[in-house]
């Protein structure tokens, strides 16, 4: 039985002054999913998550979640989601319980209990009685996380998330979005600069470029192993002509003494052995575990990310 998409993006556009900003943007969202979204500066992405949320209108195509129209469904289909752009915003003054009965006193629904779990769940029920003042900013995220997921969405938006956070702080938010995707069942979207932050926390991600995503792929397709091998040799402009005379593999030198290639089908102890055979002396060879980083970087040709 096929899945309901819990976000559905169809031909999205926006044009701003004559200019489009996003164009033609699809996508699709399954339950339980944490979804990564990357681009360099300019390329959509806020503009594209204000649209999801209903901040600003499509100039063309759909938003849907849980199959609900943003645009002709509003309340329904924002019902199903929970948000945090960049740091949430709180009372300082007011404890964390008393800033989550606030939010909580605008949806009748939202019971005591529900309160507490949520406390719980993201791991706060020690400080929740102190006032926001006195939190750490990752504390701050986690009380941010309780109140976006308090009415229970199925869908959680995240706009760099983890801005200012050290790195215990990253791993330990990391570790929260996973256990509220993976044991609660929530759609994670994330948006980040943070590209091995990302590779560590999602299991997809959709890379947009000039208002176009160009690549769409799991974390497993884009870190496995593949062909492409590293030597570090003492003569890399003669293995590099070895490769393309006697190989027809074409291969690049990274640093000194060290080249990279794909070798395909080619085996590679009959490379090395060759190697050998020709005097090269070998220090190391490496299969390259590919990188989020190596896949943004060569998309966008070094744009910058923010």
């Amino acid at each position: 039985m096929p899945q309901t998409a819990v976000l559905e993006l169809t031909n999205l556009r926006k044009t701003i002054k004559g200019k489009e900003i996003v164009k033609g943007v699809n996508l699709t969202l399954y339950p339980s999913q944490i979804y990564g979204f990357l681009g360099p500066n300019g390329a959509g992405k806020t503009t594209t998550i204000r649209m999801i949320v209903g901040l600003i209108k499509p100039t063309e195509g759909s938003v849907r979640i849980c199959g609900y129209s943003v645009a002709h469904d509003f309340v329904k289909a924002l019902s199903n989601v929970g948000c945090i752009i960049e740091s949430p915003d709180m009372y300082k003054y007011l404890t964390g319980m008393e800033n989550l009965l606030q939010f909580a006193a605008m949806n009748k629904t939202i019971s005591q209990q529900r309160i507490k779990d949520v406390v719980e769940m993201v791991g706060l029920q020690h400080r929740v009685n102190d006032k926001v003042s006195t939190y750490s900013l990752g504390m701050r995220q986690r009380l941010g996380i309780a109140q976006a997921i308090i009415g229970k969405p199925k869908l959680l938006i995240l706009d760099e998330p983890t801005n200012g956070l050290d790195p215990a702080g990253i791993t330990e938010f990391r570790n929260l979005i996973r256990k509220l995707a993976y044991e609660e069942g929530m759609t994670v979207f994330v948006s980040s600069h943070l590209l091995l932050e990302i590779q560590q926390m999602c299991d997809i991600v959709s890379i947009i470029k000039q208002g176009s995503v160009i690549k769409t792929a799991t974390i497993q397709e884009i870190i496995q192993h593949d062909d492409k091998i590293e030597w570090q040799i003492n003569d890399p402009e003669k293995a590099i002509a070895i490769l393309r005379d006697h190989w027809q593999i074409e291969a690049t030198q990274l640093k000194t003494n060290t080249i990279s290639a794909k070798i395909g089908r080619h085996p590679l102890e009959k490379l090395n052995g060759f190697f050998i055979r020709e005097g090269l002396e070998l220090t190391y060879c490496t299969a390259k575990q590919n990188t989020l980083e190596d896949l943004f970087l060569g998309l966008t040709e070094g744009d910058q990310i923010v």
